[in-house]
């Protein structure tokens, strides 16, 4: 009898990835190092703390704008829409002139901090419009002015207004009035890891002919100057074979060794020094005959003697002069390659089909990675939101200690330097590509901003993101004593402890995206995490009350008073939103150690501890059995902060701002799997809860599954969350059509005001810029939507959701009758959040009254990345490209399919 042939064994699914995916396989495998060189050029180096050397540190006035054409940078570069290696030893940038300015366009100009009426301000309009991960291809485009850019009207009448008028912007004056200006699209794509095409295309969108300079410039960051001994790279004009049109700048650096720049076309080679023109700044003699803006002097003062002659240097620039007719166009074709151009060769004959096929596997990674369901006005505030996060990465340097003691080539730092900003920090050593918030405003990374940032560039690239948040945790930047550093202004300071829910995210991102666990990085991560959580519990309970203080926290000016400051009449403020950032962390830390427990049973030990200081957290908030005195208001229905003074007396400061919904954000679901796995967890838990009766109203226990009773934890109970619900979903306190505010609107007719020492403070309900300076900058919590939070939000109200089901609904809007669950509640959060964005018939809300961005068919489908929003309109306020966090716009429409949107 025949007998049956075995069937065949089934096969794996075979996962075919597009070009761009594979490339970032070979540079996670490092055979191909695809993201070596990308967009790691800062757009401002002036005014920040590492090139600050004053004895006040006032770092805005030690190095202004006005002097960075001339001065030269010691730990970075900056540049218009330029690139640069990892380690920013060779840098490519563009310069332009219209022939009208006092000075090359060589970098973006702003305002400082003192010059704004609302604090630092970029006054240029850029747009990133694409980027691949590997950054294989990137666009970016510059709206250049024809006639002279109004630098000193910027600067007068933005001093003339006060904090209760609008900014003065570049649009506001006229200059861009009869489209007389050009459009800059300035592009990369990459023909291999080390071989990138340029192109520059300018369009004359005015009426008239008009001409334009172009210099394509290349130059190495100095790093021969601030030590004794050092190899100095050159710049040499490579001679042009015999009629060629072509021409070649040969650079030599000893890391990467030998690459060359080729122009296409005639043009001018133009070569000079990266070293500071002290003459021109201070009177005083030069070191180097040939100096920094010695291109400056060539253009537009004629003077060719400022360039060296030898056709050598530091700095060189291909330059070319093109006039274009109204209407048209000019491009230039350029390359940057570790390949010797061939005579006759050219810039490639590849150079256009490589372009177009870099484009082509761009927006077939993007297609294939992100679902493609929100129309085309959807996908393209997305691709625009996942390029400014991508270009917004930047080479980032800052040695602590050799900035507090000086080089040994340079003068000696003042001795104020030594006890002042950053001196708790010498063992910072950073000289690493991070994701920046932003690249003009905020050059310089932030903790709790990038762990926003790692979170969206999971969904295009978790194995960066994931390098990120690791990054914060190496131990040269992390603390010895486990703080993450805050930001550069001042690393004391204290950002909220979101680095354990990033990971979270990251790790569950990849997971659905790859279909595999990287449980290496999450183990990898949790440990330094362990270090960073004893760190708040050793440092911010200062009195074992499990009630936190964290200072600052990142949220400026949503206060009564500044809390990185002594209080009035001294004591504590015991803090309802670093109270719940706490209990949120210990979840998040507990959720990783059952993960980690599935294969490695001493987490379960540990995920019992996290869960025993989350109880203990979540107890002292709610002054449960009646120790301590808690945040919640039972009267009011809401968690306020509280002033513990020295006297023993506690002051509840009773203004309702997001703080107190922060409290939300600590929830986490226990599935019954999860007890299945865990037997002694279970075990752990039911003994605690017994031998502490006033808790167990922390831990819910009354949904039942087919697989058993699902458990919840938060610090609101059903009762409380649906209190804060009224607040959180009432248009007369937080929701606003935009998302939810920072400050209940409630404040406008009746400011919070509080005395203490005979001195009165307030909070008032503002709903844009700031009115107060007290904190500085242009960052306002009182009443403007940010997106980072209303993201938690949206998360913990999915959770909530996961947990009560249909069963649970709040009104939403409170007075419209709608009852919604609170899937549905997240839903209609996210849809006003992206209604900021989307055009309606109205125009897009972040643009206001803009006409040129509501109308322009140049300007109508470029969009910002603002800060924060106006509470009540969604104008987009604050820093223009803050493309970190306000980049959570493309995760939410991202999961907007499956009807959450």
């Amino acid at each position: 009898m025949a007998t049956k042939p075995t069937p065949p064994e089934p096969q794996p699914q075979q996962i075919v990835l597009t070009a761009e995916e594979q490339r970032l396989d070979q540079d996670l495998q490092r055979r191909v190092f695809w993201k070596r060189w990308g967009p790691y050029l800062s757009e401002r180096q002036w005014g920040t703390v590492r090139e600050d050397y004053s004895a006040n540190g006032d770092a805005w006035n030690s190095f202004p704008f006005e002097q960075a054409q001339s001065r030269t940078y010691r730990w970075g570069e900056d540049g218009l829409a330029g690139l640069c290696d990892r380690r920013q030893l060779i840098c490519f940038s563009f310069a332009f002139w219209n022939g009208r300015d006092p000075i090359l366009k060589e970098r973006l100009f702003g305002l400082n901090n003192g010059q704004g009426n609302h604090g630092e301000d970029v006054k240029e309009y850029y747009f990133y419009l694409d980027g691949a991960p590997t950054h294989s291809y990137m666009r970016y485009l510059y709206k250049y002015p024809q006639s002279e850019f109004p630098y000193r009207a910027l600067i007068e009448e933005n001093a003339r207004r006060s904090r209760l008028e609008p900014e003065y912007e570049l649009l506001d004056t006229g200059i861009f009035d009869e489209d007389r200006y050009f459009d800059l699209e300035m592009e990369y794509a990459k023909a291999a890891a080390e071989d990138i095409l340029i192109r520059i295309t300018a369009t004359n969108r005015g009426p008239e002919a008009a001409g334009l300079h172009l210099l394509p410039t290349v130059w190495f960051r100095n790093t021969w100057s601030w030590f004794l001994a050092a190899n100095r790279p050159t710049l040499t004009a490579e001679p042009p074979a015999d009629s060629s049109p072509h021409r070649s700048i040969r650079i030599e650096q000893e890391y990467y060794g030998r690459r060359w720049l080729v122009a296409e076309g005639p043009c001018e080679l133009l070569f000079t020094e990266n070293e500071t023109n002290f003459e021109r700044l201070w009177g005083v003699p030069n070191r180097s005959r040939y100096v920094k803006d010695a291109f400056h002097d060539f253009v537009i003062a004629g003077k060719h003697a400022a360039v060296n002659p030898a056709a050598t240097g530091t700095k060189a620039a291909a330059y070319r002069q093109a006039p274009i007719a109204a209407g048209a166009s000019f491009t230039w074709r350029l390359r940057l390659t570790d390949a010797q151009p061939q005579p006759y060769g050219g810039i490639g004959s590849d150079f256009d089909q490589v372009f177009e096929s870099r484009k082509e596997e761009a927006s077939e990674f993007f297609a294939n990675r992100v679902p493609q369901h929100c129309g085309e006005d959807g996908r393209n505030i997305q691709k625009q939101a996942f390029a400014g996060l991508l270009w917004s990465k930047q080479f980032y340097a800052y040695d602590v200690r050799s900035w507090l003691e000086g080089d040994p080539a340079g003068p000696t730092p003042p001795p104020q330097r030594l006890c002042g900003r950053n001196h708790n920090w010498p063992h910072l050593y950073n000289a690493d590509v991070l994701s920046m918030p932003d690249k003009w405003e905020y050059p310089w990374y932030a903790s709790w901003d990038l762990a926003f940032h790692a979170v969206v560039l999971a969904l295009v690239d978790p194995d960066s993101a994931k390098d990120q948040l690791i990054l914060l945790l190496r131990e040269w930047y992390l603390h010895p004593n486990g703080q993450l550093p805050a930001y550069e202004w001042n690393f004391d300071n204290v950002n909220p402890p979101v680095h354990a829910w990033a990971a979270w995210r990251v790790y569950k991102i990849e997971q659905r995206i790859r279909g595999r666990a990287d449980r290496d990085f999450l183990e990898r991560i949790f440990h330094k995490l362990l270090l960073n959580f004893t760190w708040w519990v050793n440092r911010k309970d200062p009195e074992g009350m499990n009630l936190f203080e964290g200072g600052f926290l990142g949220l400026d000016n949503i206060g009564i008073f500044d809390r990185s400051h002594a209080l009035p009449g001294g004591g504590l403020f015991e803090q309802s939103d670093g109270t719940s950032w706490m209990a949120m962390f210990s979840l998040n830390m507990m959720a990783i150690a059952m993960e980690l427990g599935r294969e490695n049973p001493v987490y379960e030990d540990v995920a019992s501890k996290f869960f025993e200081h989350f109880v203990w957290i979540a107890t002292a908030m709610n002054n449960i059995g009646g120790k301590g005195h808690g945040l919640w208001d039972e009267q009011d229905g809401f968690y306020y902060n509280v002033l513990h003074q020295a006297n023993g007396n506690d002051i509840p400061v009773r203004s309702r701002t997001i703080t107190g919904l922060i409290p939300l954000l600590a929830v986490e679901t226990i599935e019954p799997e999860d007890f299945k796995r865990f037997p002694a967890f279970q075990s752990r838990m039911n003994w605690f809860l017994k031998h502490h009766p006033e808790v167990p109203n922390l831990v819910t226990m009354t949904r039942e599954t087919t697989r058993g009773p699902r458990f919840l934890l938060s610090i609101a109970n059903q009762d409380r969350l649906l209190r804060l619900l009224r607040y959180m979903l009432d248009p007369a306190e937080f929701l606003s059509p935009y998302g939810i505010r920072s400050l209940s609107r409630y404040h406008r007719d009746h400011p919070c005001r509080l005395t203490l020492d005979g001195t009165q403070y307030s909070v008032d309900y503002e709903p844009g810029e700031s009115a107060t300076n007290l904190f500085g900058g242009n960052s306002n919590w009182r009443g403007p939507v940010w997106f980072p939070l209303n993201f938690l939000l949206i998360e913990a109200l999915q959770k909530f959701h996961f947990y009560y089901g249909d069963s649970l609904k709040a009104e939403c809007p409170v007075g419209s009758g709608n009852e919604r669950n609170l899937w549905e509640v997240a839903r209609h959060i996210s849809r006003s959040l992206m209604r900021i964005f989307l055009r309606s018939a109205d125009g897009r809300p972040l643009y206001a009254g803009r006409r040129k961005f509501q109308q322009d068919p140049h300007w109508k489908d470029l969009i910002q990345f603002f800060e924060y929003f106006h509470g009540d309109t969604g104008e987009g306020l604050g820093a223009s490209h803050q493309t970190g966090w306000t980049a959570l716009i493309a995760k939410l429409i991202e999961q907007s399919g499956a009807g959450f949107c």
